[in-house]
Order: structure tokens, then C-alpha cells, then sequence
């Protein structure tokens, strides 16, 4: 009953506050205007929060109207905050890193700060247990899933592969899937593998630990943890999958990514200050819709390195302690 009801509670949230990308509003003003969140896939978590957070805004902050956006995530979140789609947008830590740099995805460095540092991303690959595949390396040959175009899932998918010693253009049979998708081709039996980077519990991980039962089992990783740090950096450490989040028969180890939630570098500070405040002001919603949003924590919240924190999310922050 319980989850039945979270369920039902985040989709109610998400159709009342979400909709499709629009034209640039600005940087905003302090005096009121039209917000727009880029979140990530509909079985994410992204989507659950970003809709949730994104009723917050429109019923406490005067003025402001605020819509959630269904995207294919991180880079692509980033690369329509820059271009003036989006206001607001979710992103892994590593891609965010990846857009102030002007590394890898992203040819020249990109003018974004963070409001927060967000709860954190586990990576979760799920592999069918008739395919044979009990690490990252086994997946040779096979035909994975690794995420929506240009999204942060897409990111950590390559990079683990890459760490395994595997090349993901050629090794395996890659499909840019997201995750919906994903599980219904799991469940089909048209692909093998998928790899998923959200918190925890994602419900479309649920749905397909739920409907296959034992014949999907979720991959531990952390033996790529070392090469993952060498070539990275920090912003990738261990922590464990609990049994209990998908009825699993063990904690699985993963590697896990801190989320941030990020704004253009010009996005006037007292609204920056106040959609931080507002954030923290109102977890319970947040924390309603999806548990992972317990691990947003002020104690973390300054901790996004190496992008920078805005100025008038720190005013926010810094009252808030």
C-alpha cells in the first residue's frame, strides 16, 4: 500500500507541474516569472523531484510559476540551461565537472553554478541471470543499454565499460535507451544489460526487479572503482545497493556520483537565494514523492566542487545552517 500510494503521490505531482521545453525566459527576477526544470527520464527520480519541487516553487514563491520538463538528462539538461530552455536543471556530478572544465562532452567551458549538491547517484546495472554476466567485463558481446542520448547515465555507462577494458563501440552492442525503455527491453528479452545512474529507489528499476524476480540480478562494481578514481578524480566513490530497496538477496556494491541541481551563472541572486531556501524549507514534499531525497543534506549542500556554488545560494545556505 505504501508504495502504491509514493506512486501515486509523485505522478500527481508530475502531470500537474511538468511539460515540455519552452521559449527562454531569462535569467528571472526576484519580482515573479515562469521557471522551467530539466529533469530526466519519467521512471526516474529526477522526474519525481523535479515535479515535486517544481509545485513547491508555484505555491510558495510569489509570482513564480514553475513547469518540469521530461529530458534524456545531464548533458542534455546542461547543454538546454545554457541555451536559455531551461532555468533550473538536475545533473550528475561527474557531467557537471565534465561542463565547467569544458571536457569531454563539452568543447568549451560552460557558464554554470549550483544552487545545491543534491542527493547521490548509484549506478545501477541490472543484467538478465540467463545471460551469464557477473561483471562489467562479462558484458562483452552483449547487448546493453547504456542510457538516453547525452544523459549522465550515457556518461558513467561508456566510462565503466572503458574501465573493464571493453570498447562500447565496438564490444558490445550498445542501444541508447532510456529507462523506460531499458526495462521493457529487459523484460522482452531484446537486450541483456542496462545500466541506470539515479537514487534510490528508481521505480523503474522496482518495476523490473518486481516483474522478473529472479531472472534479473544487479552487478557489483566496485572492482572498476580504482581505474574510475584514477582517471576522474574523486567525484566517484563506493557505497551499497541495500537488499531491502529491491528485494534483493544481498547489498550489492556500487559506485556512486553526487547529483547537483544547477542555474546559468547570470540567474539574479535573490532568486537564486530564494529558490535555495525554498528547496530546504520544503524537503518533506520532496521527500514524500521519492526517499532519496533524505540524502540532500544542508551538512553537503556547499559541497559541489568543482563547480561553483552561486553566490545567492550560499546567502541561502549559510542562513539555513
Amino acid at each position: 500500500m505504501r508504495l502504491r500510494h509514493l506512486v501515486a503521490l509523485a505522478a500527481v505531482l508530475s502531470l500537474a507541474a511538468c511539460g515540455g521545453q519552452r521559449e527562454p525566459s531569462g535569467s528571472g527576477t526576484a519580482e515573479g516569472g515562469r521557471l522551467t526544470i530539466a529533469t530526466g527520464n519519467t521512471t526516474g527520480v529526477y522526474y519525481q523531484l523535479g515535479g515535486a519541487f517544481a509545485s513547491v516553487i508555484s505555491q510558495k514563491m510569489s509570482g513564480y510559476r514553475a513547469t518540469a520538463s521530461e529530458t534524456g538528462a545531464s548533458v542534455q539538461n546542461i547543454q538546454g540551461l545554457v541555451s536559455g530552455n531551461y532555468d533550473i536543471a538536475f545533473s550528475l556530478g561527474d557531467s557537471a565537472a565534465d561542463a565547467v572544465n569544458g571536457e569531454n562532452s563539452f568543447k568549451s567551458k560552460q557558464d554554470v553554478v549550483a544552487l545545491t549538491r543534491l542527493y547521490n547517484n548509484y549506478t545501477q546495472v541490472a543484467v538478465r541471470t540467463s545471460a551469464g554476466v557477473n561483471s562489467i567485463a562479462d558484458l562483452k558481446g552483449k547487448r546493453v543499454s547504456t542510457g538516453s542520448p547525452n544523459s549522465g547515465t550515457e556518461v558513467i555507462a561508456r566510462r565503466l565499460l572503458e574501465a573493464a577494458g571493453l570498447d562500447p563501440a565496438k564490444d558490445v552492442t550498445a542501444q541508447r535507451l532510456g529507462l523506460p525503455e531499458s526495462v521493457d527491453a529487459m523484460k522482452s528479452g531484446s537486450i541483456d544489460a542496462l545500466v541506470w545512474s539515479g537514487g534510490l529507489p528508481t521505480g523503474g528499476i522496482t518495476d523490473l526487479t518486481t516483474s522478473m524476480g529472479k531472472g534479473v540480478k544487479l552487478l557489483p562494481i566496485t572492482d572498476l572503482l580504482p581505474k574510475m578514481q584514477e582517471k576522474y578524480g574523486s567525484v566517484y566513490s563506493a557505497a551499497p545497493i541495500p537488499a531491502a530497496t529491491y528485494k534483493q538477496p544481498a547489498d550489492v556494491a556500487t559506485i556512486v556520483v553526487p547529483n547537483v541541481l544547477l542555474v546559468r551563472k547570470d540567474m539574479k541572486d535573490d532568486l537564486a537565494e530564494q529558490l535555495t531556501k525554498t528547496l530546504y524549507d520544503n524537503m518533506p514534499a520532496l521527500v514524500a514523492v521519492n526517499a532519496a531525497a533524505k540524502g540532500i543534506t544542508l551538512d553537503n549542500a556547499a559541497k559541489t566542487d568543482p563547480v561553483p556554488l552561486h553566490p545567492g545560494a550560499k546567502k541561502a545556505l549559510d542562513g539555513l545552517k
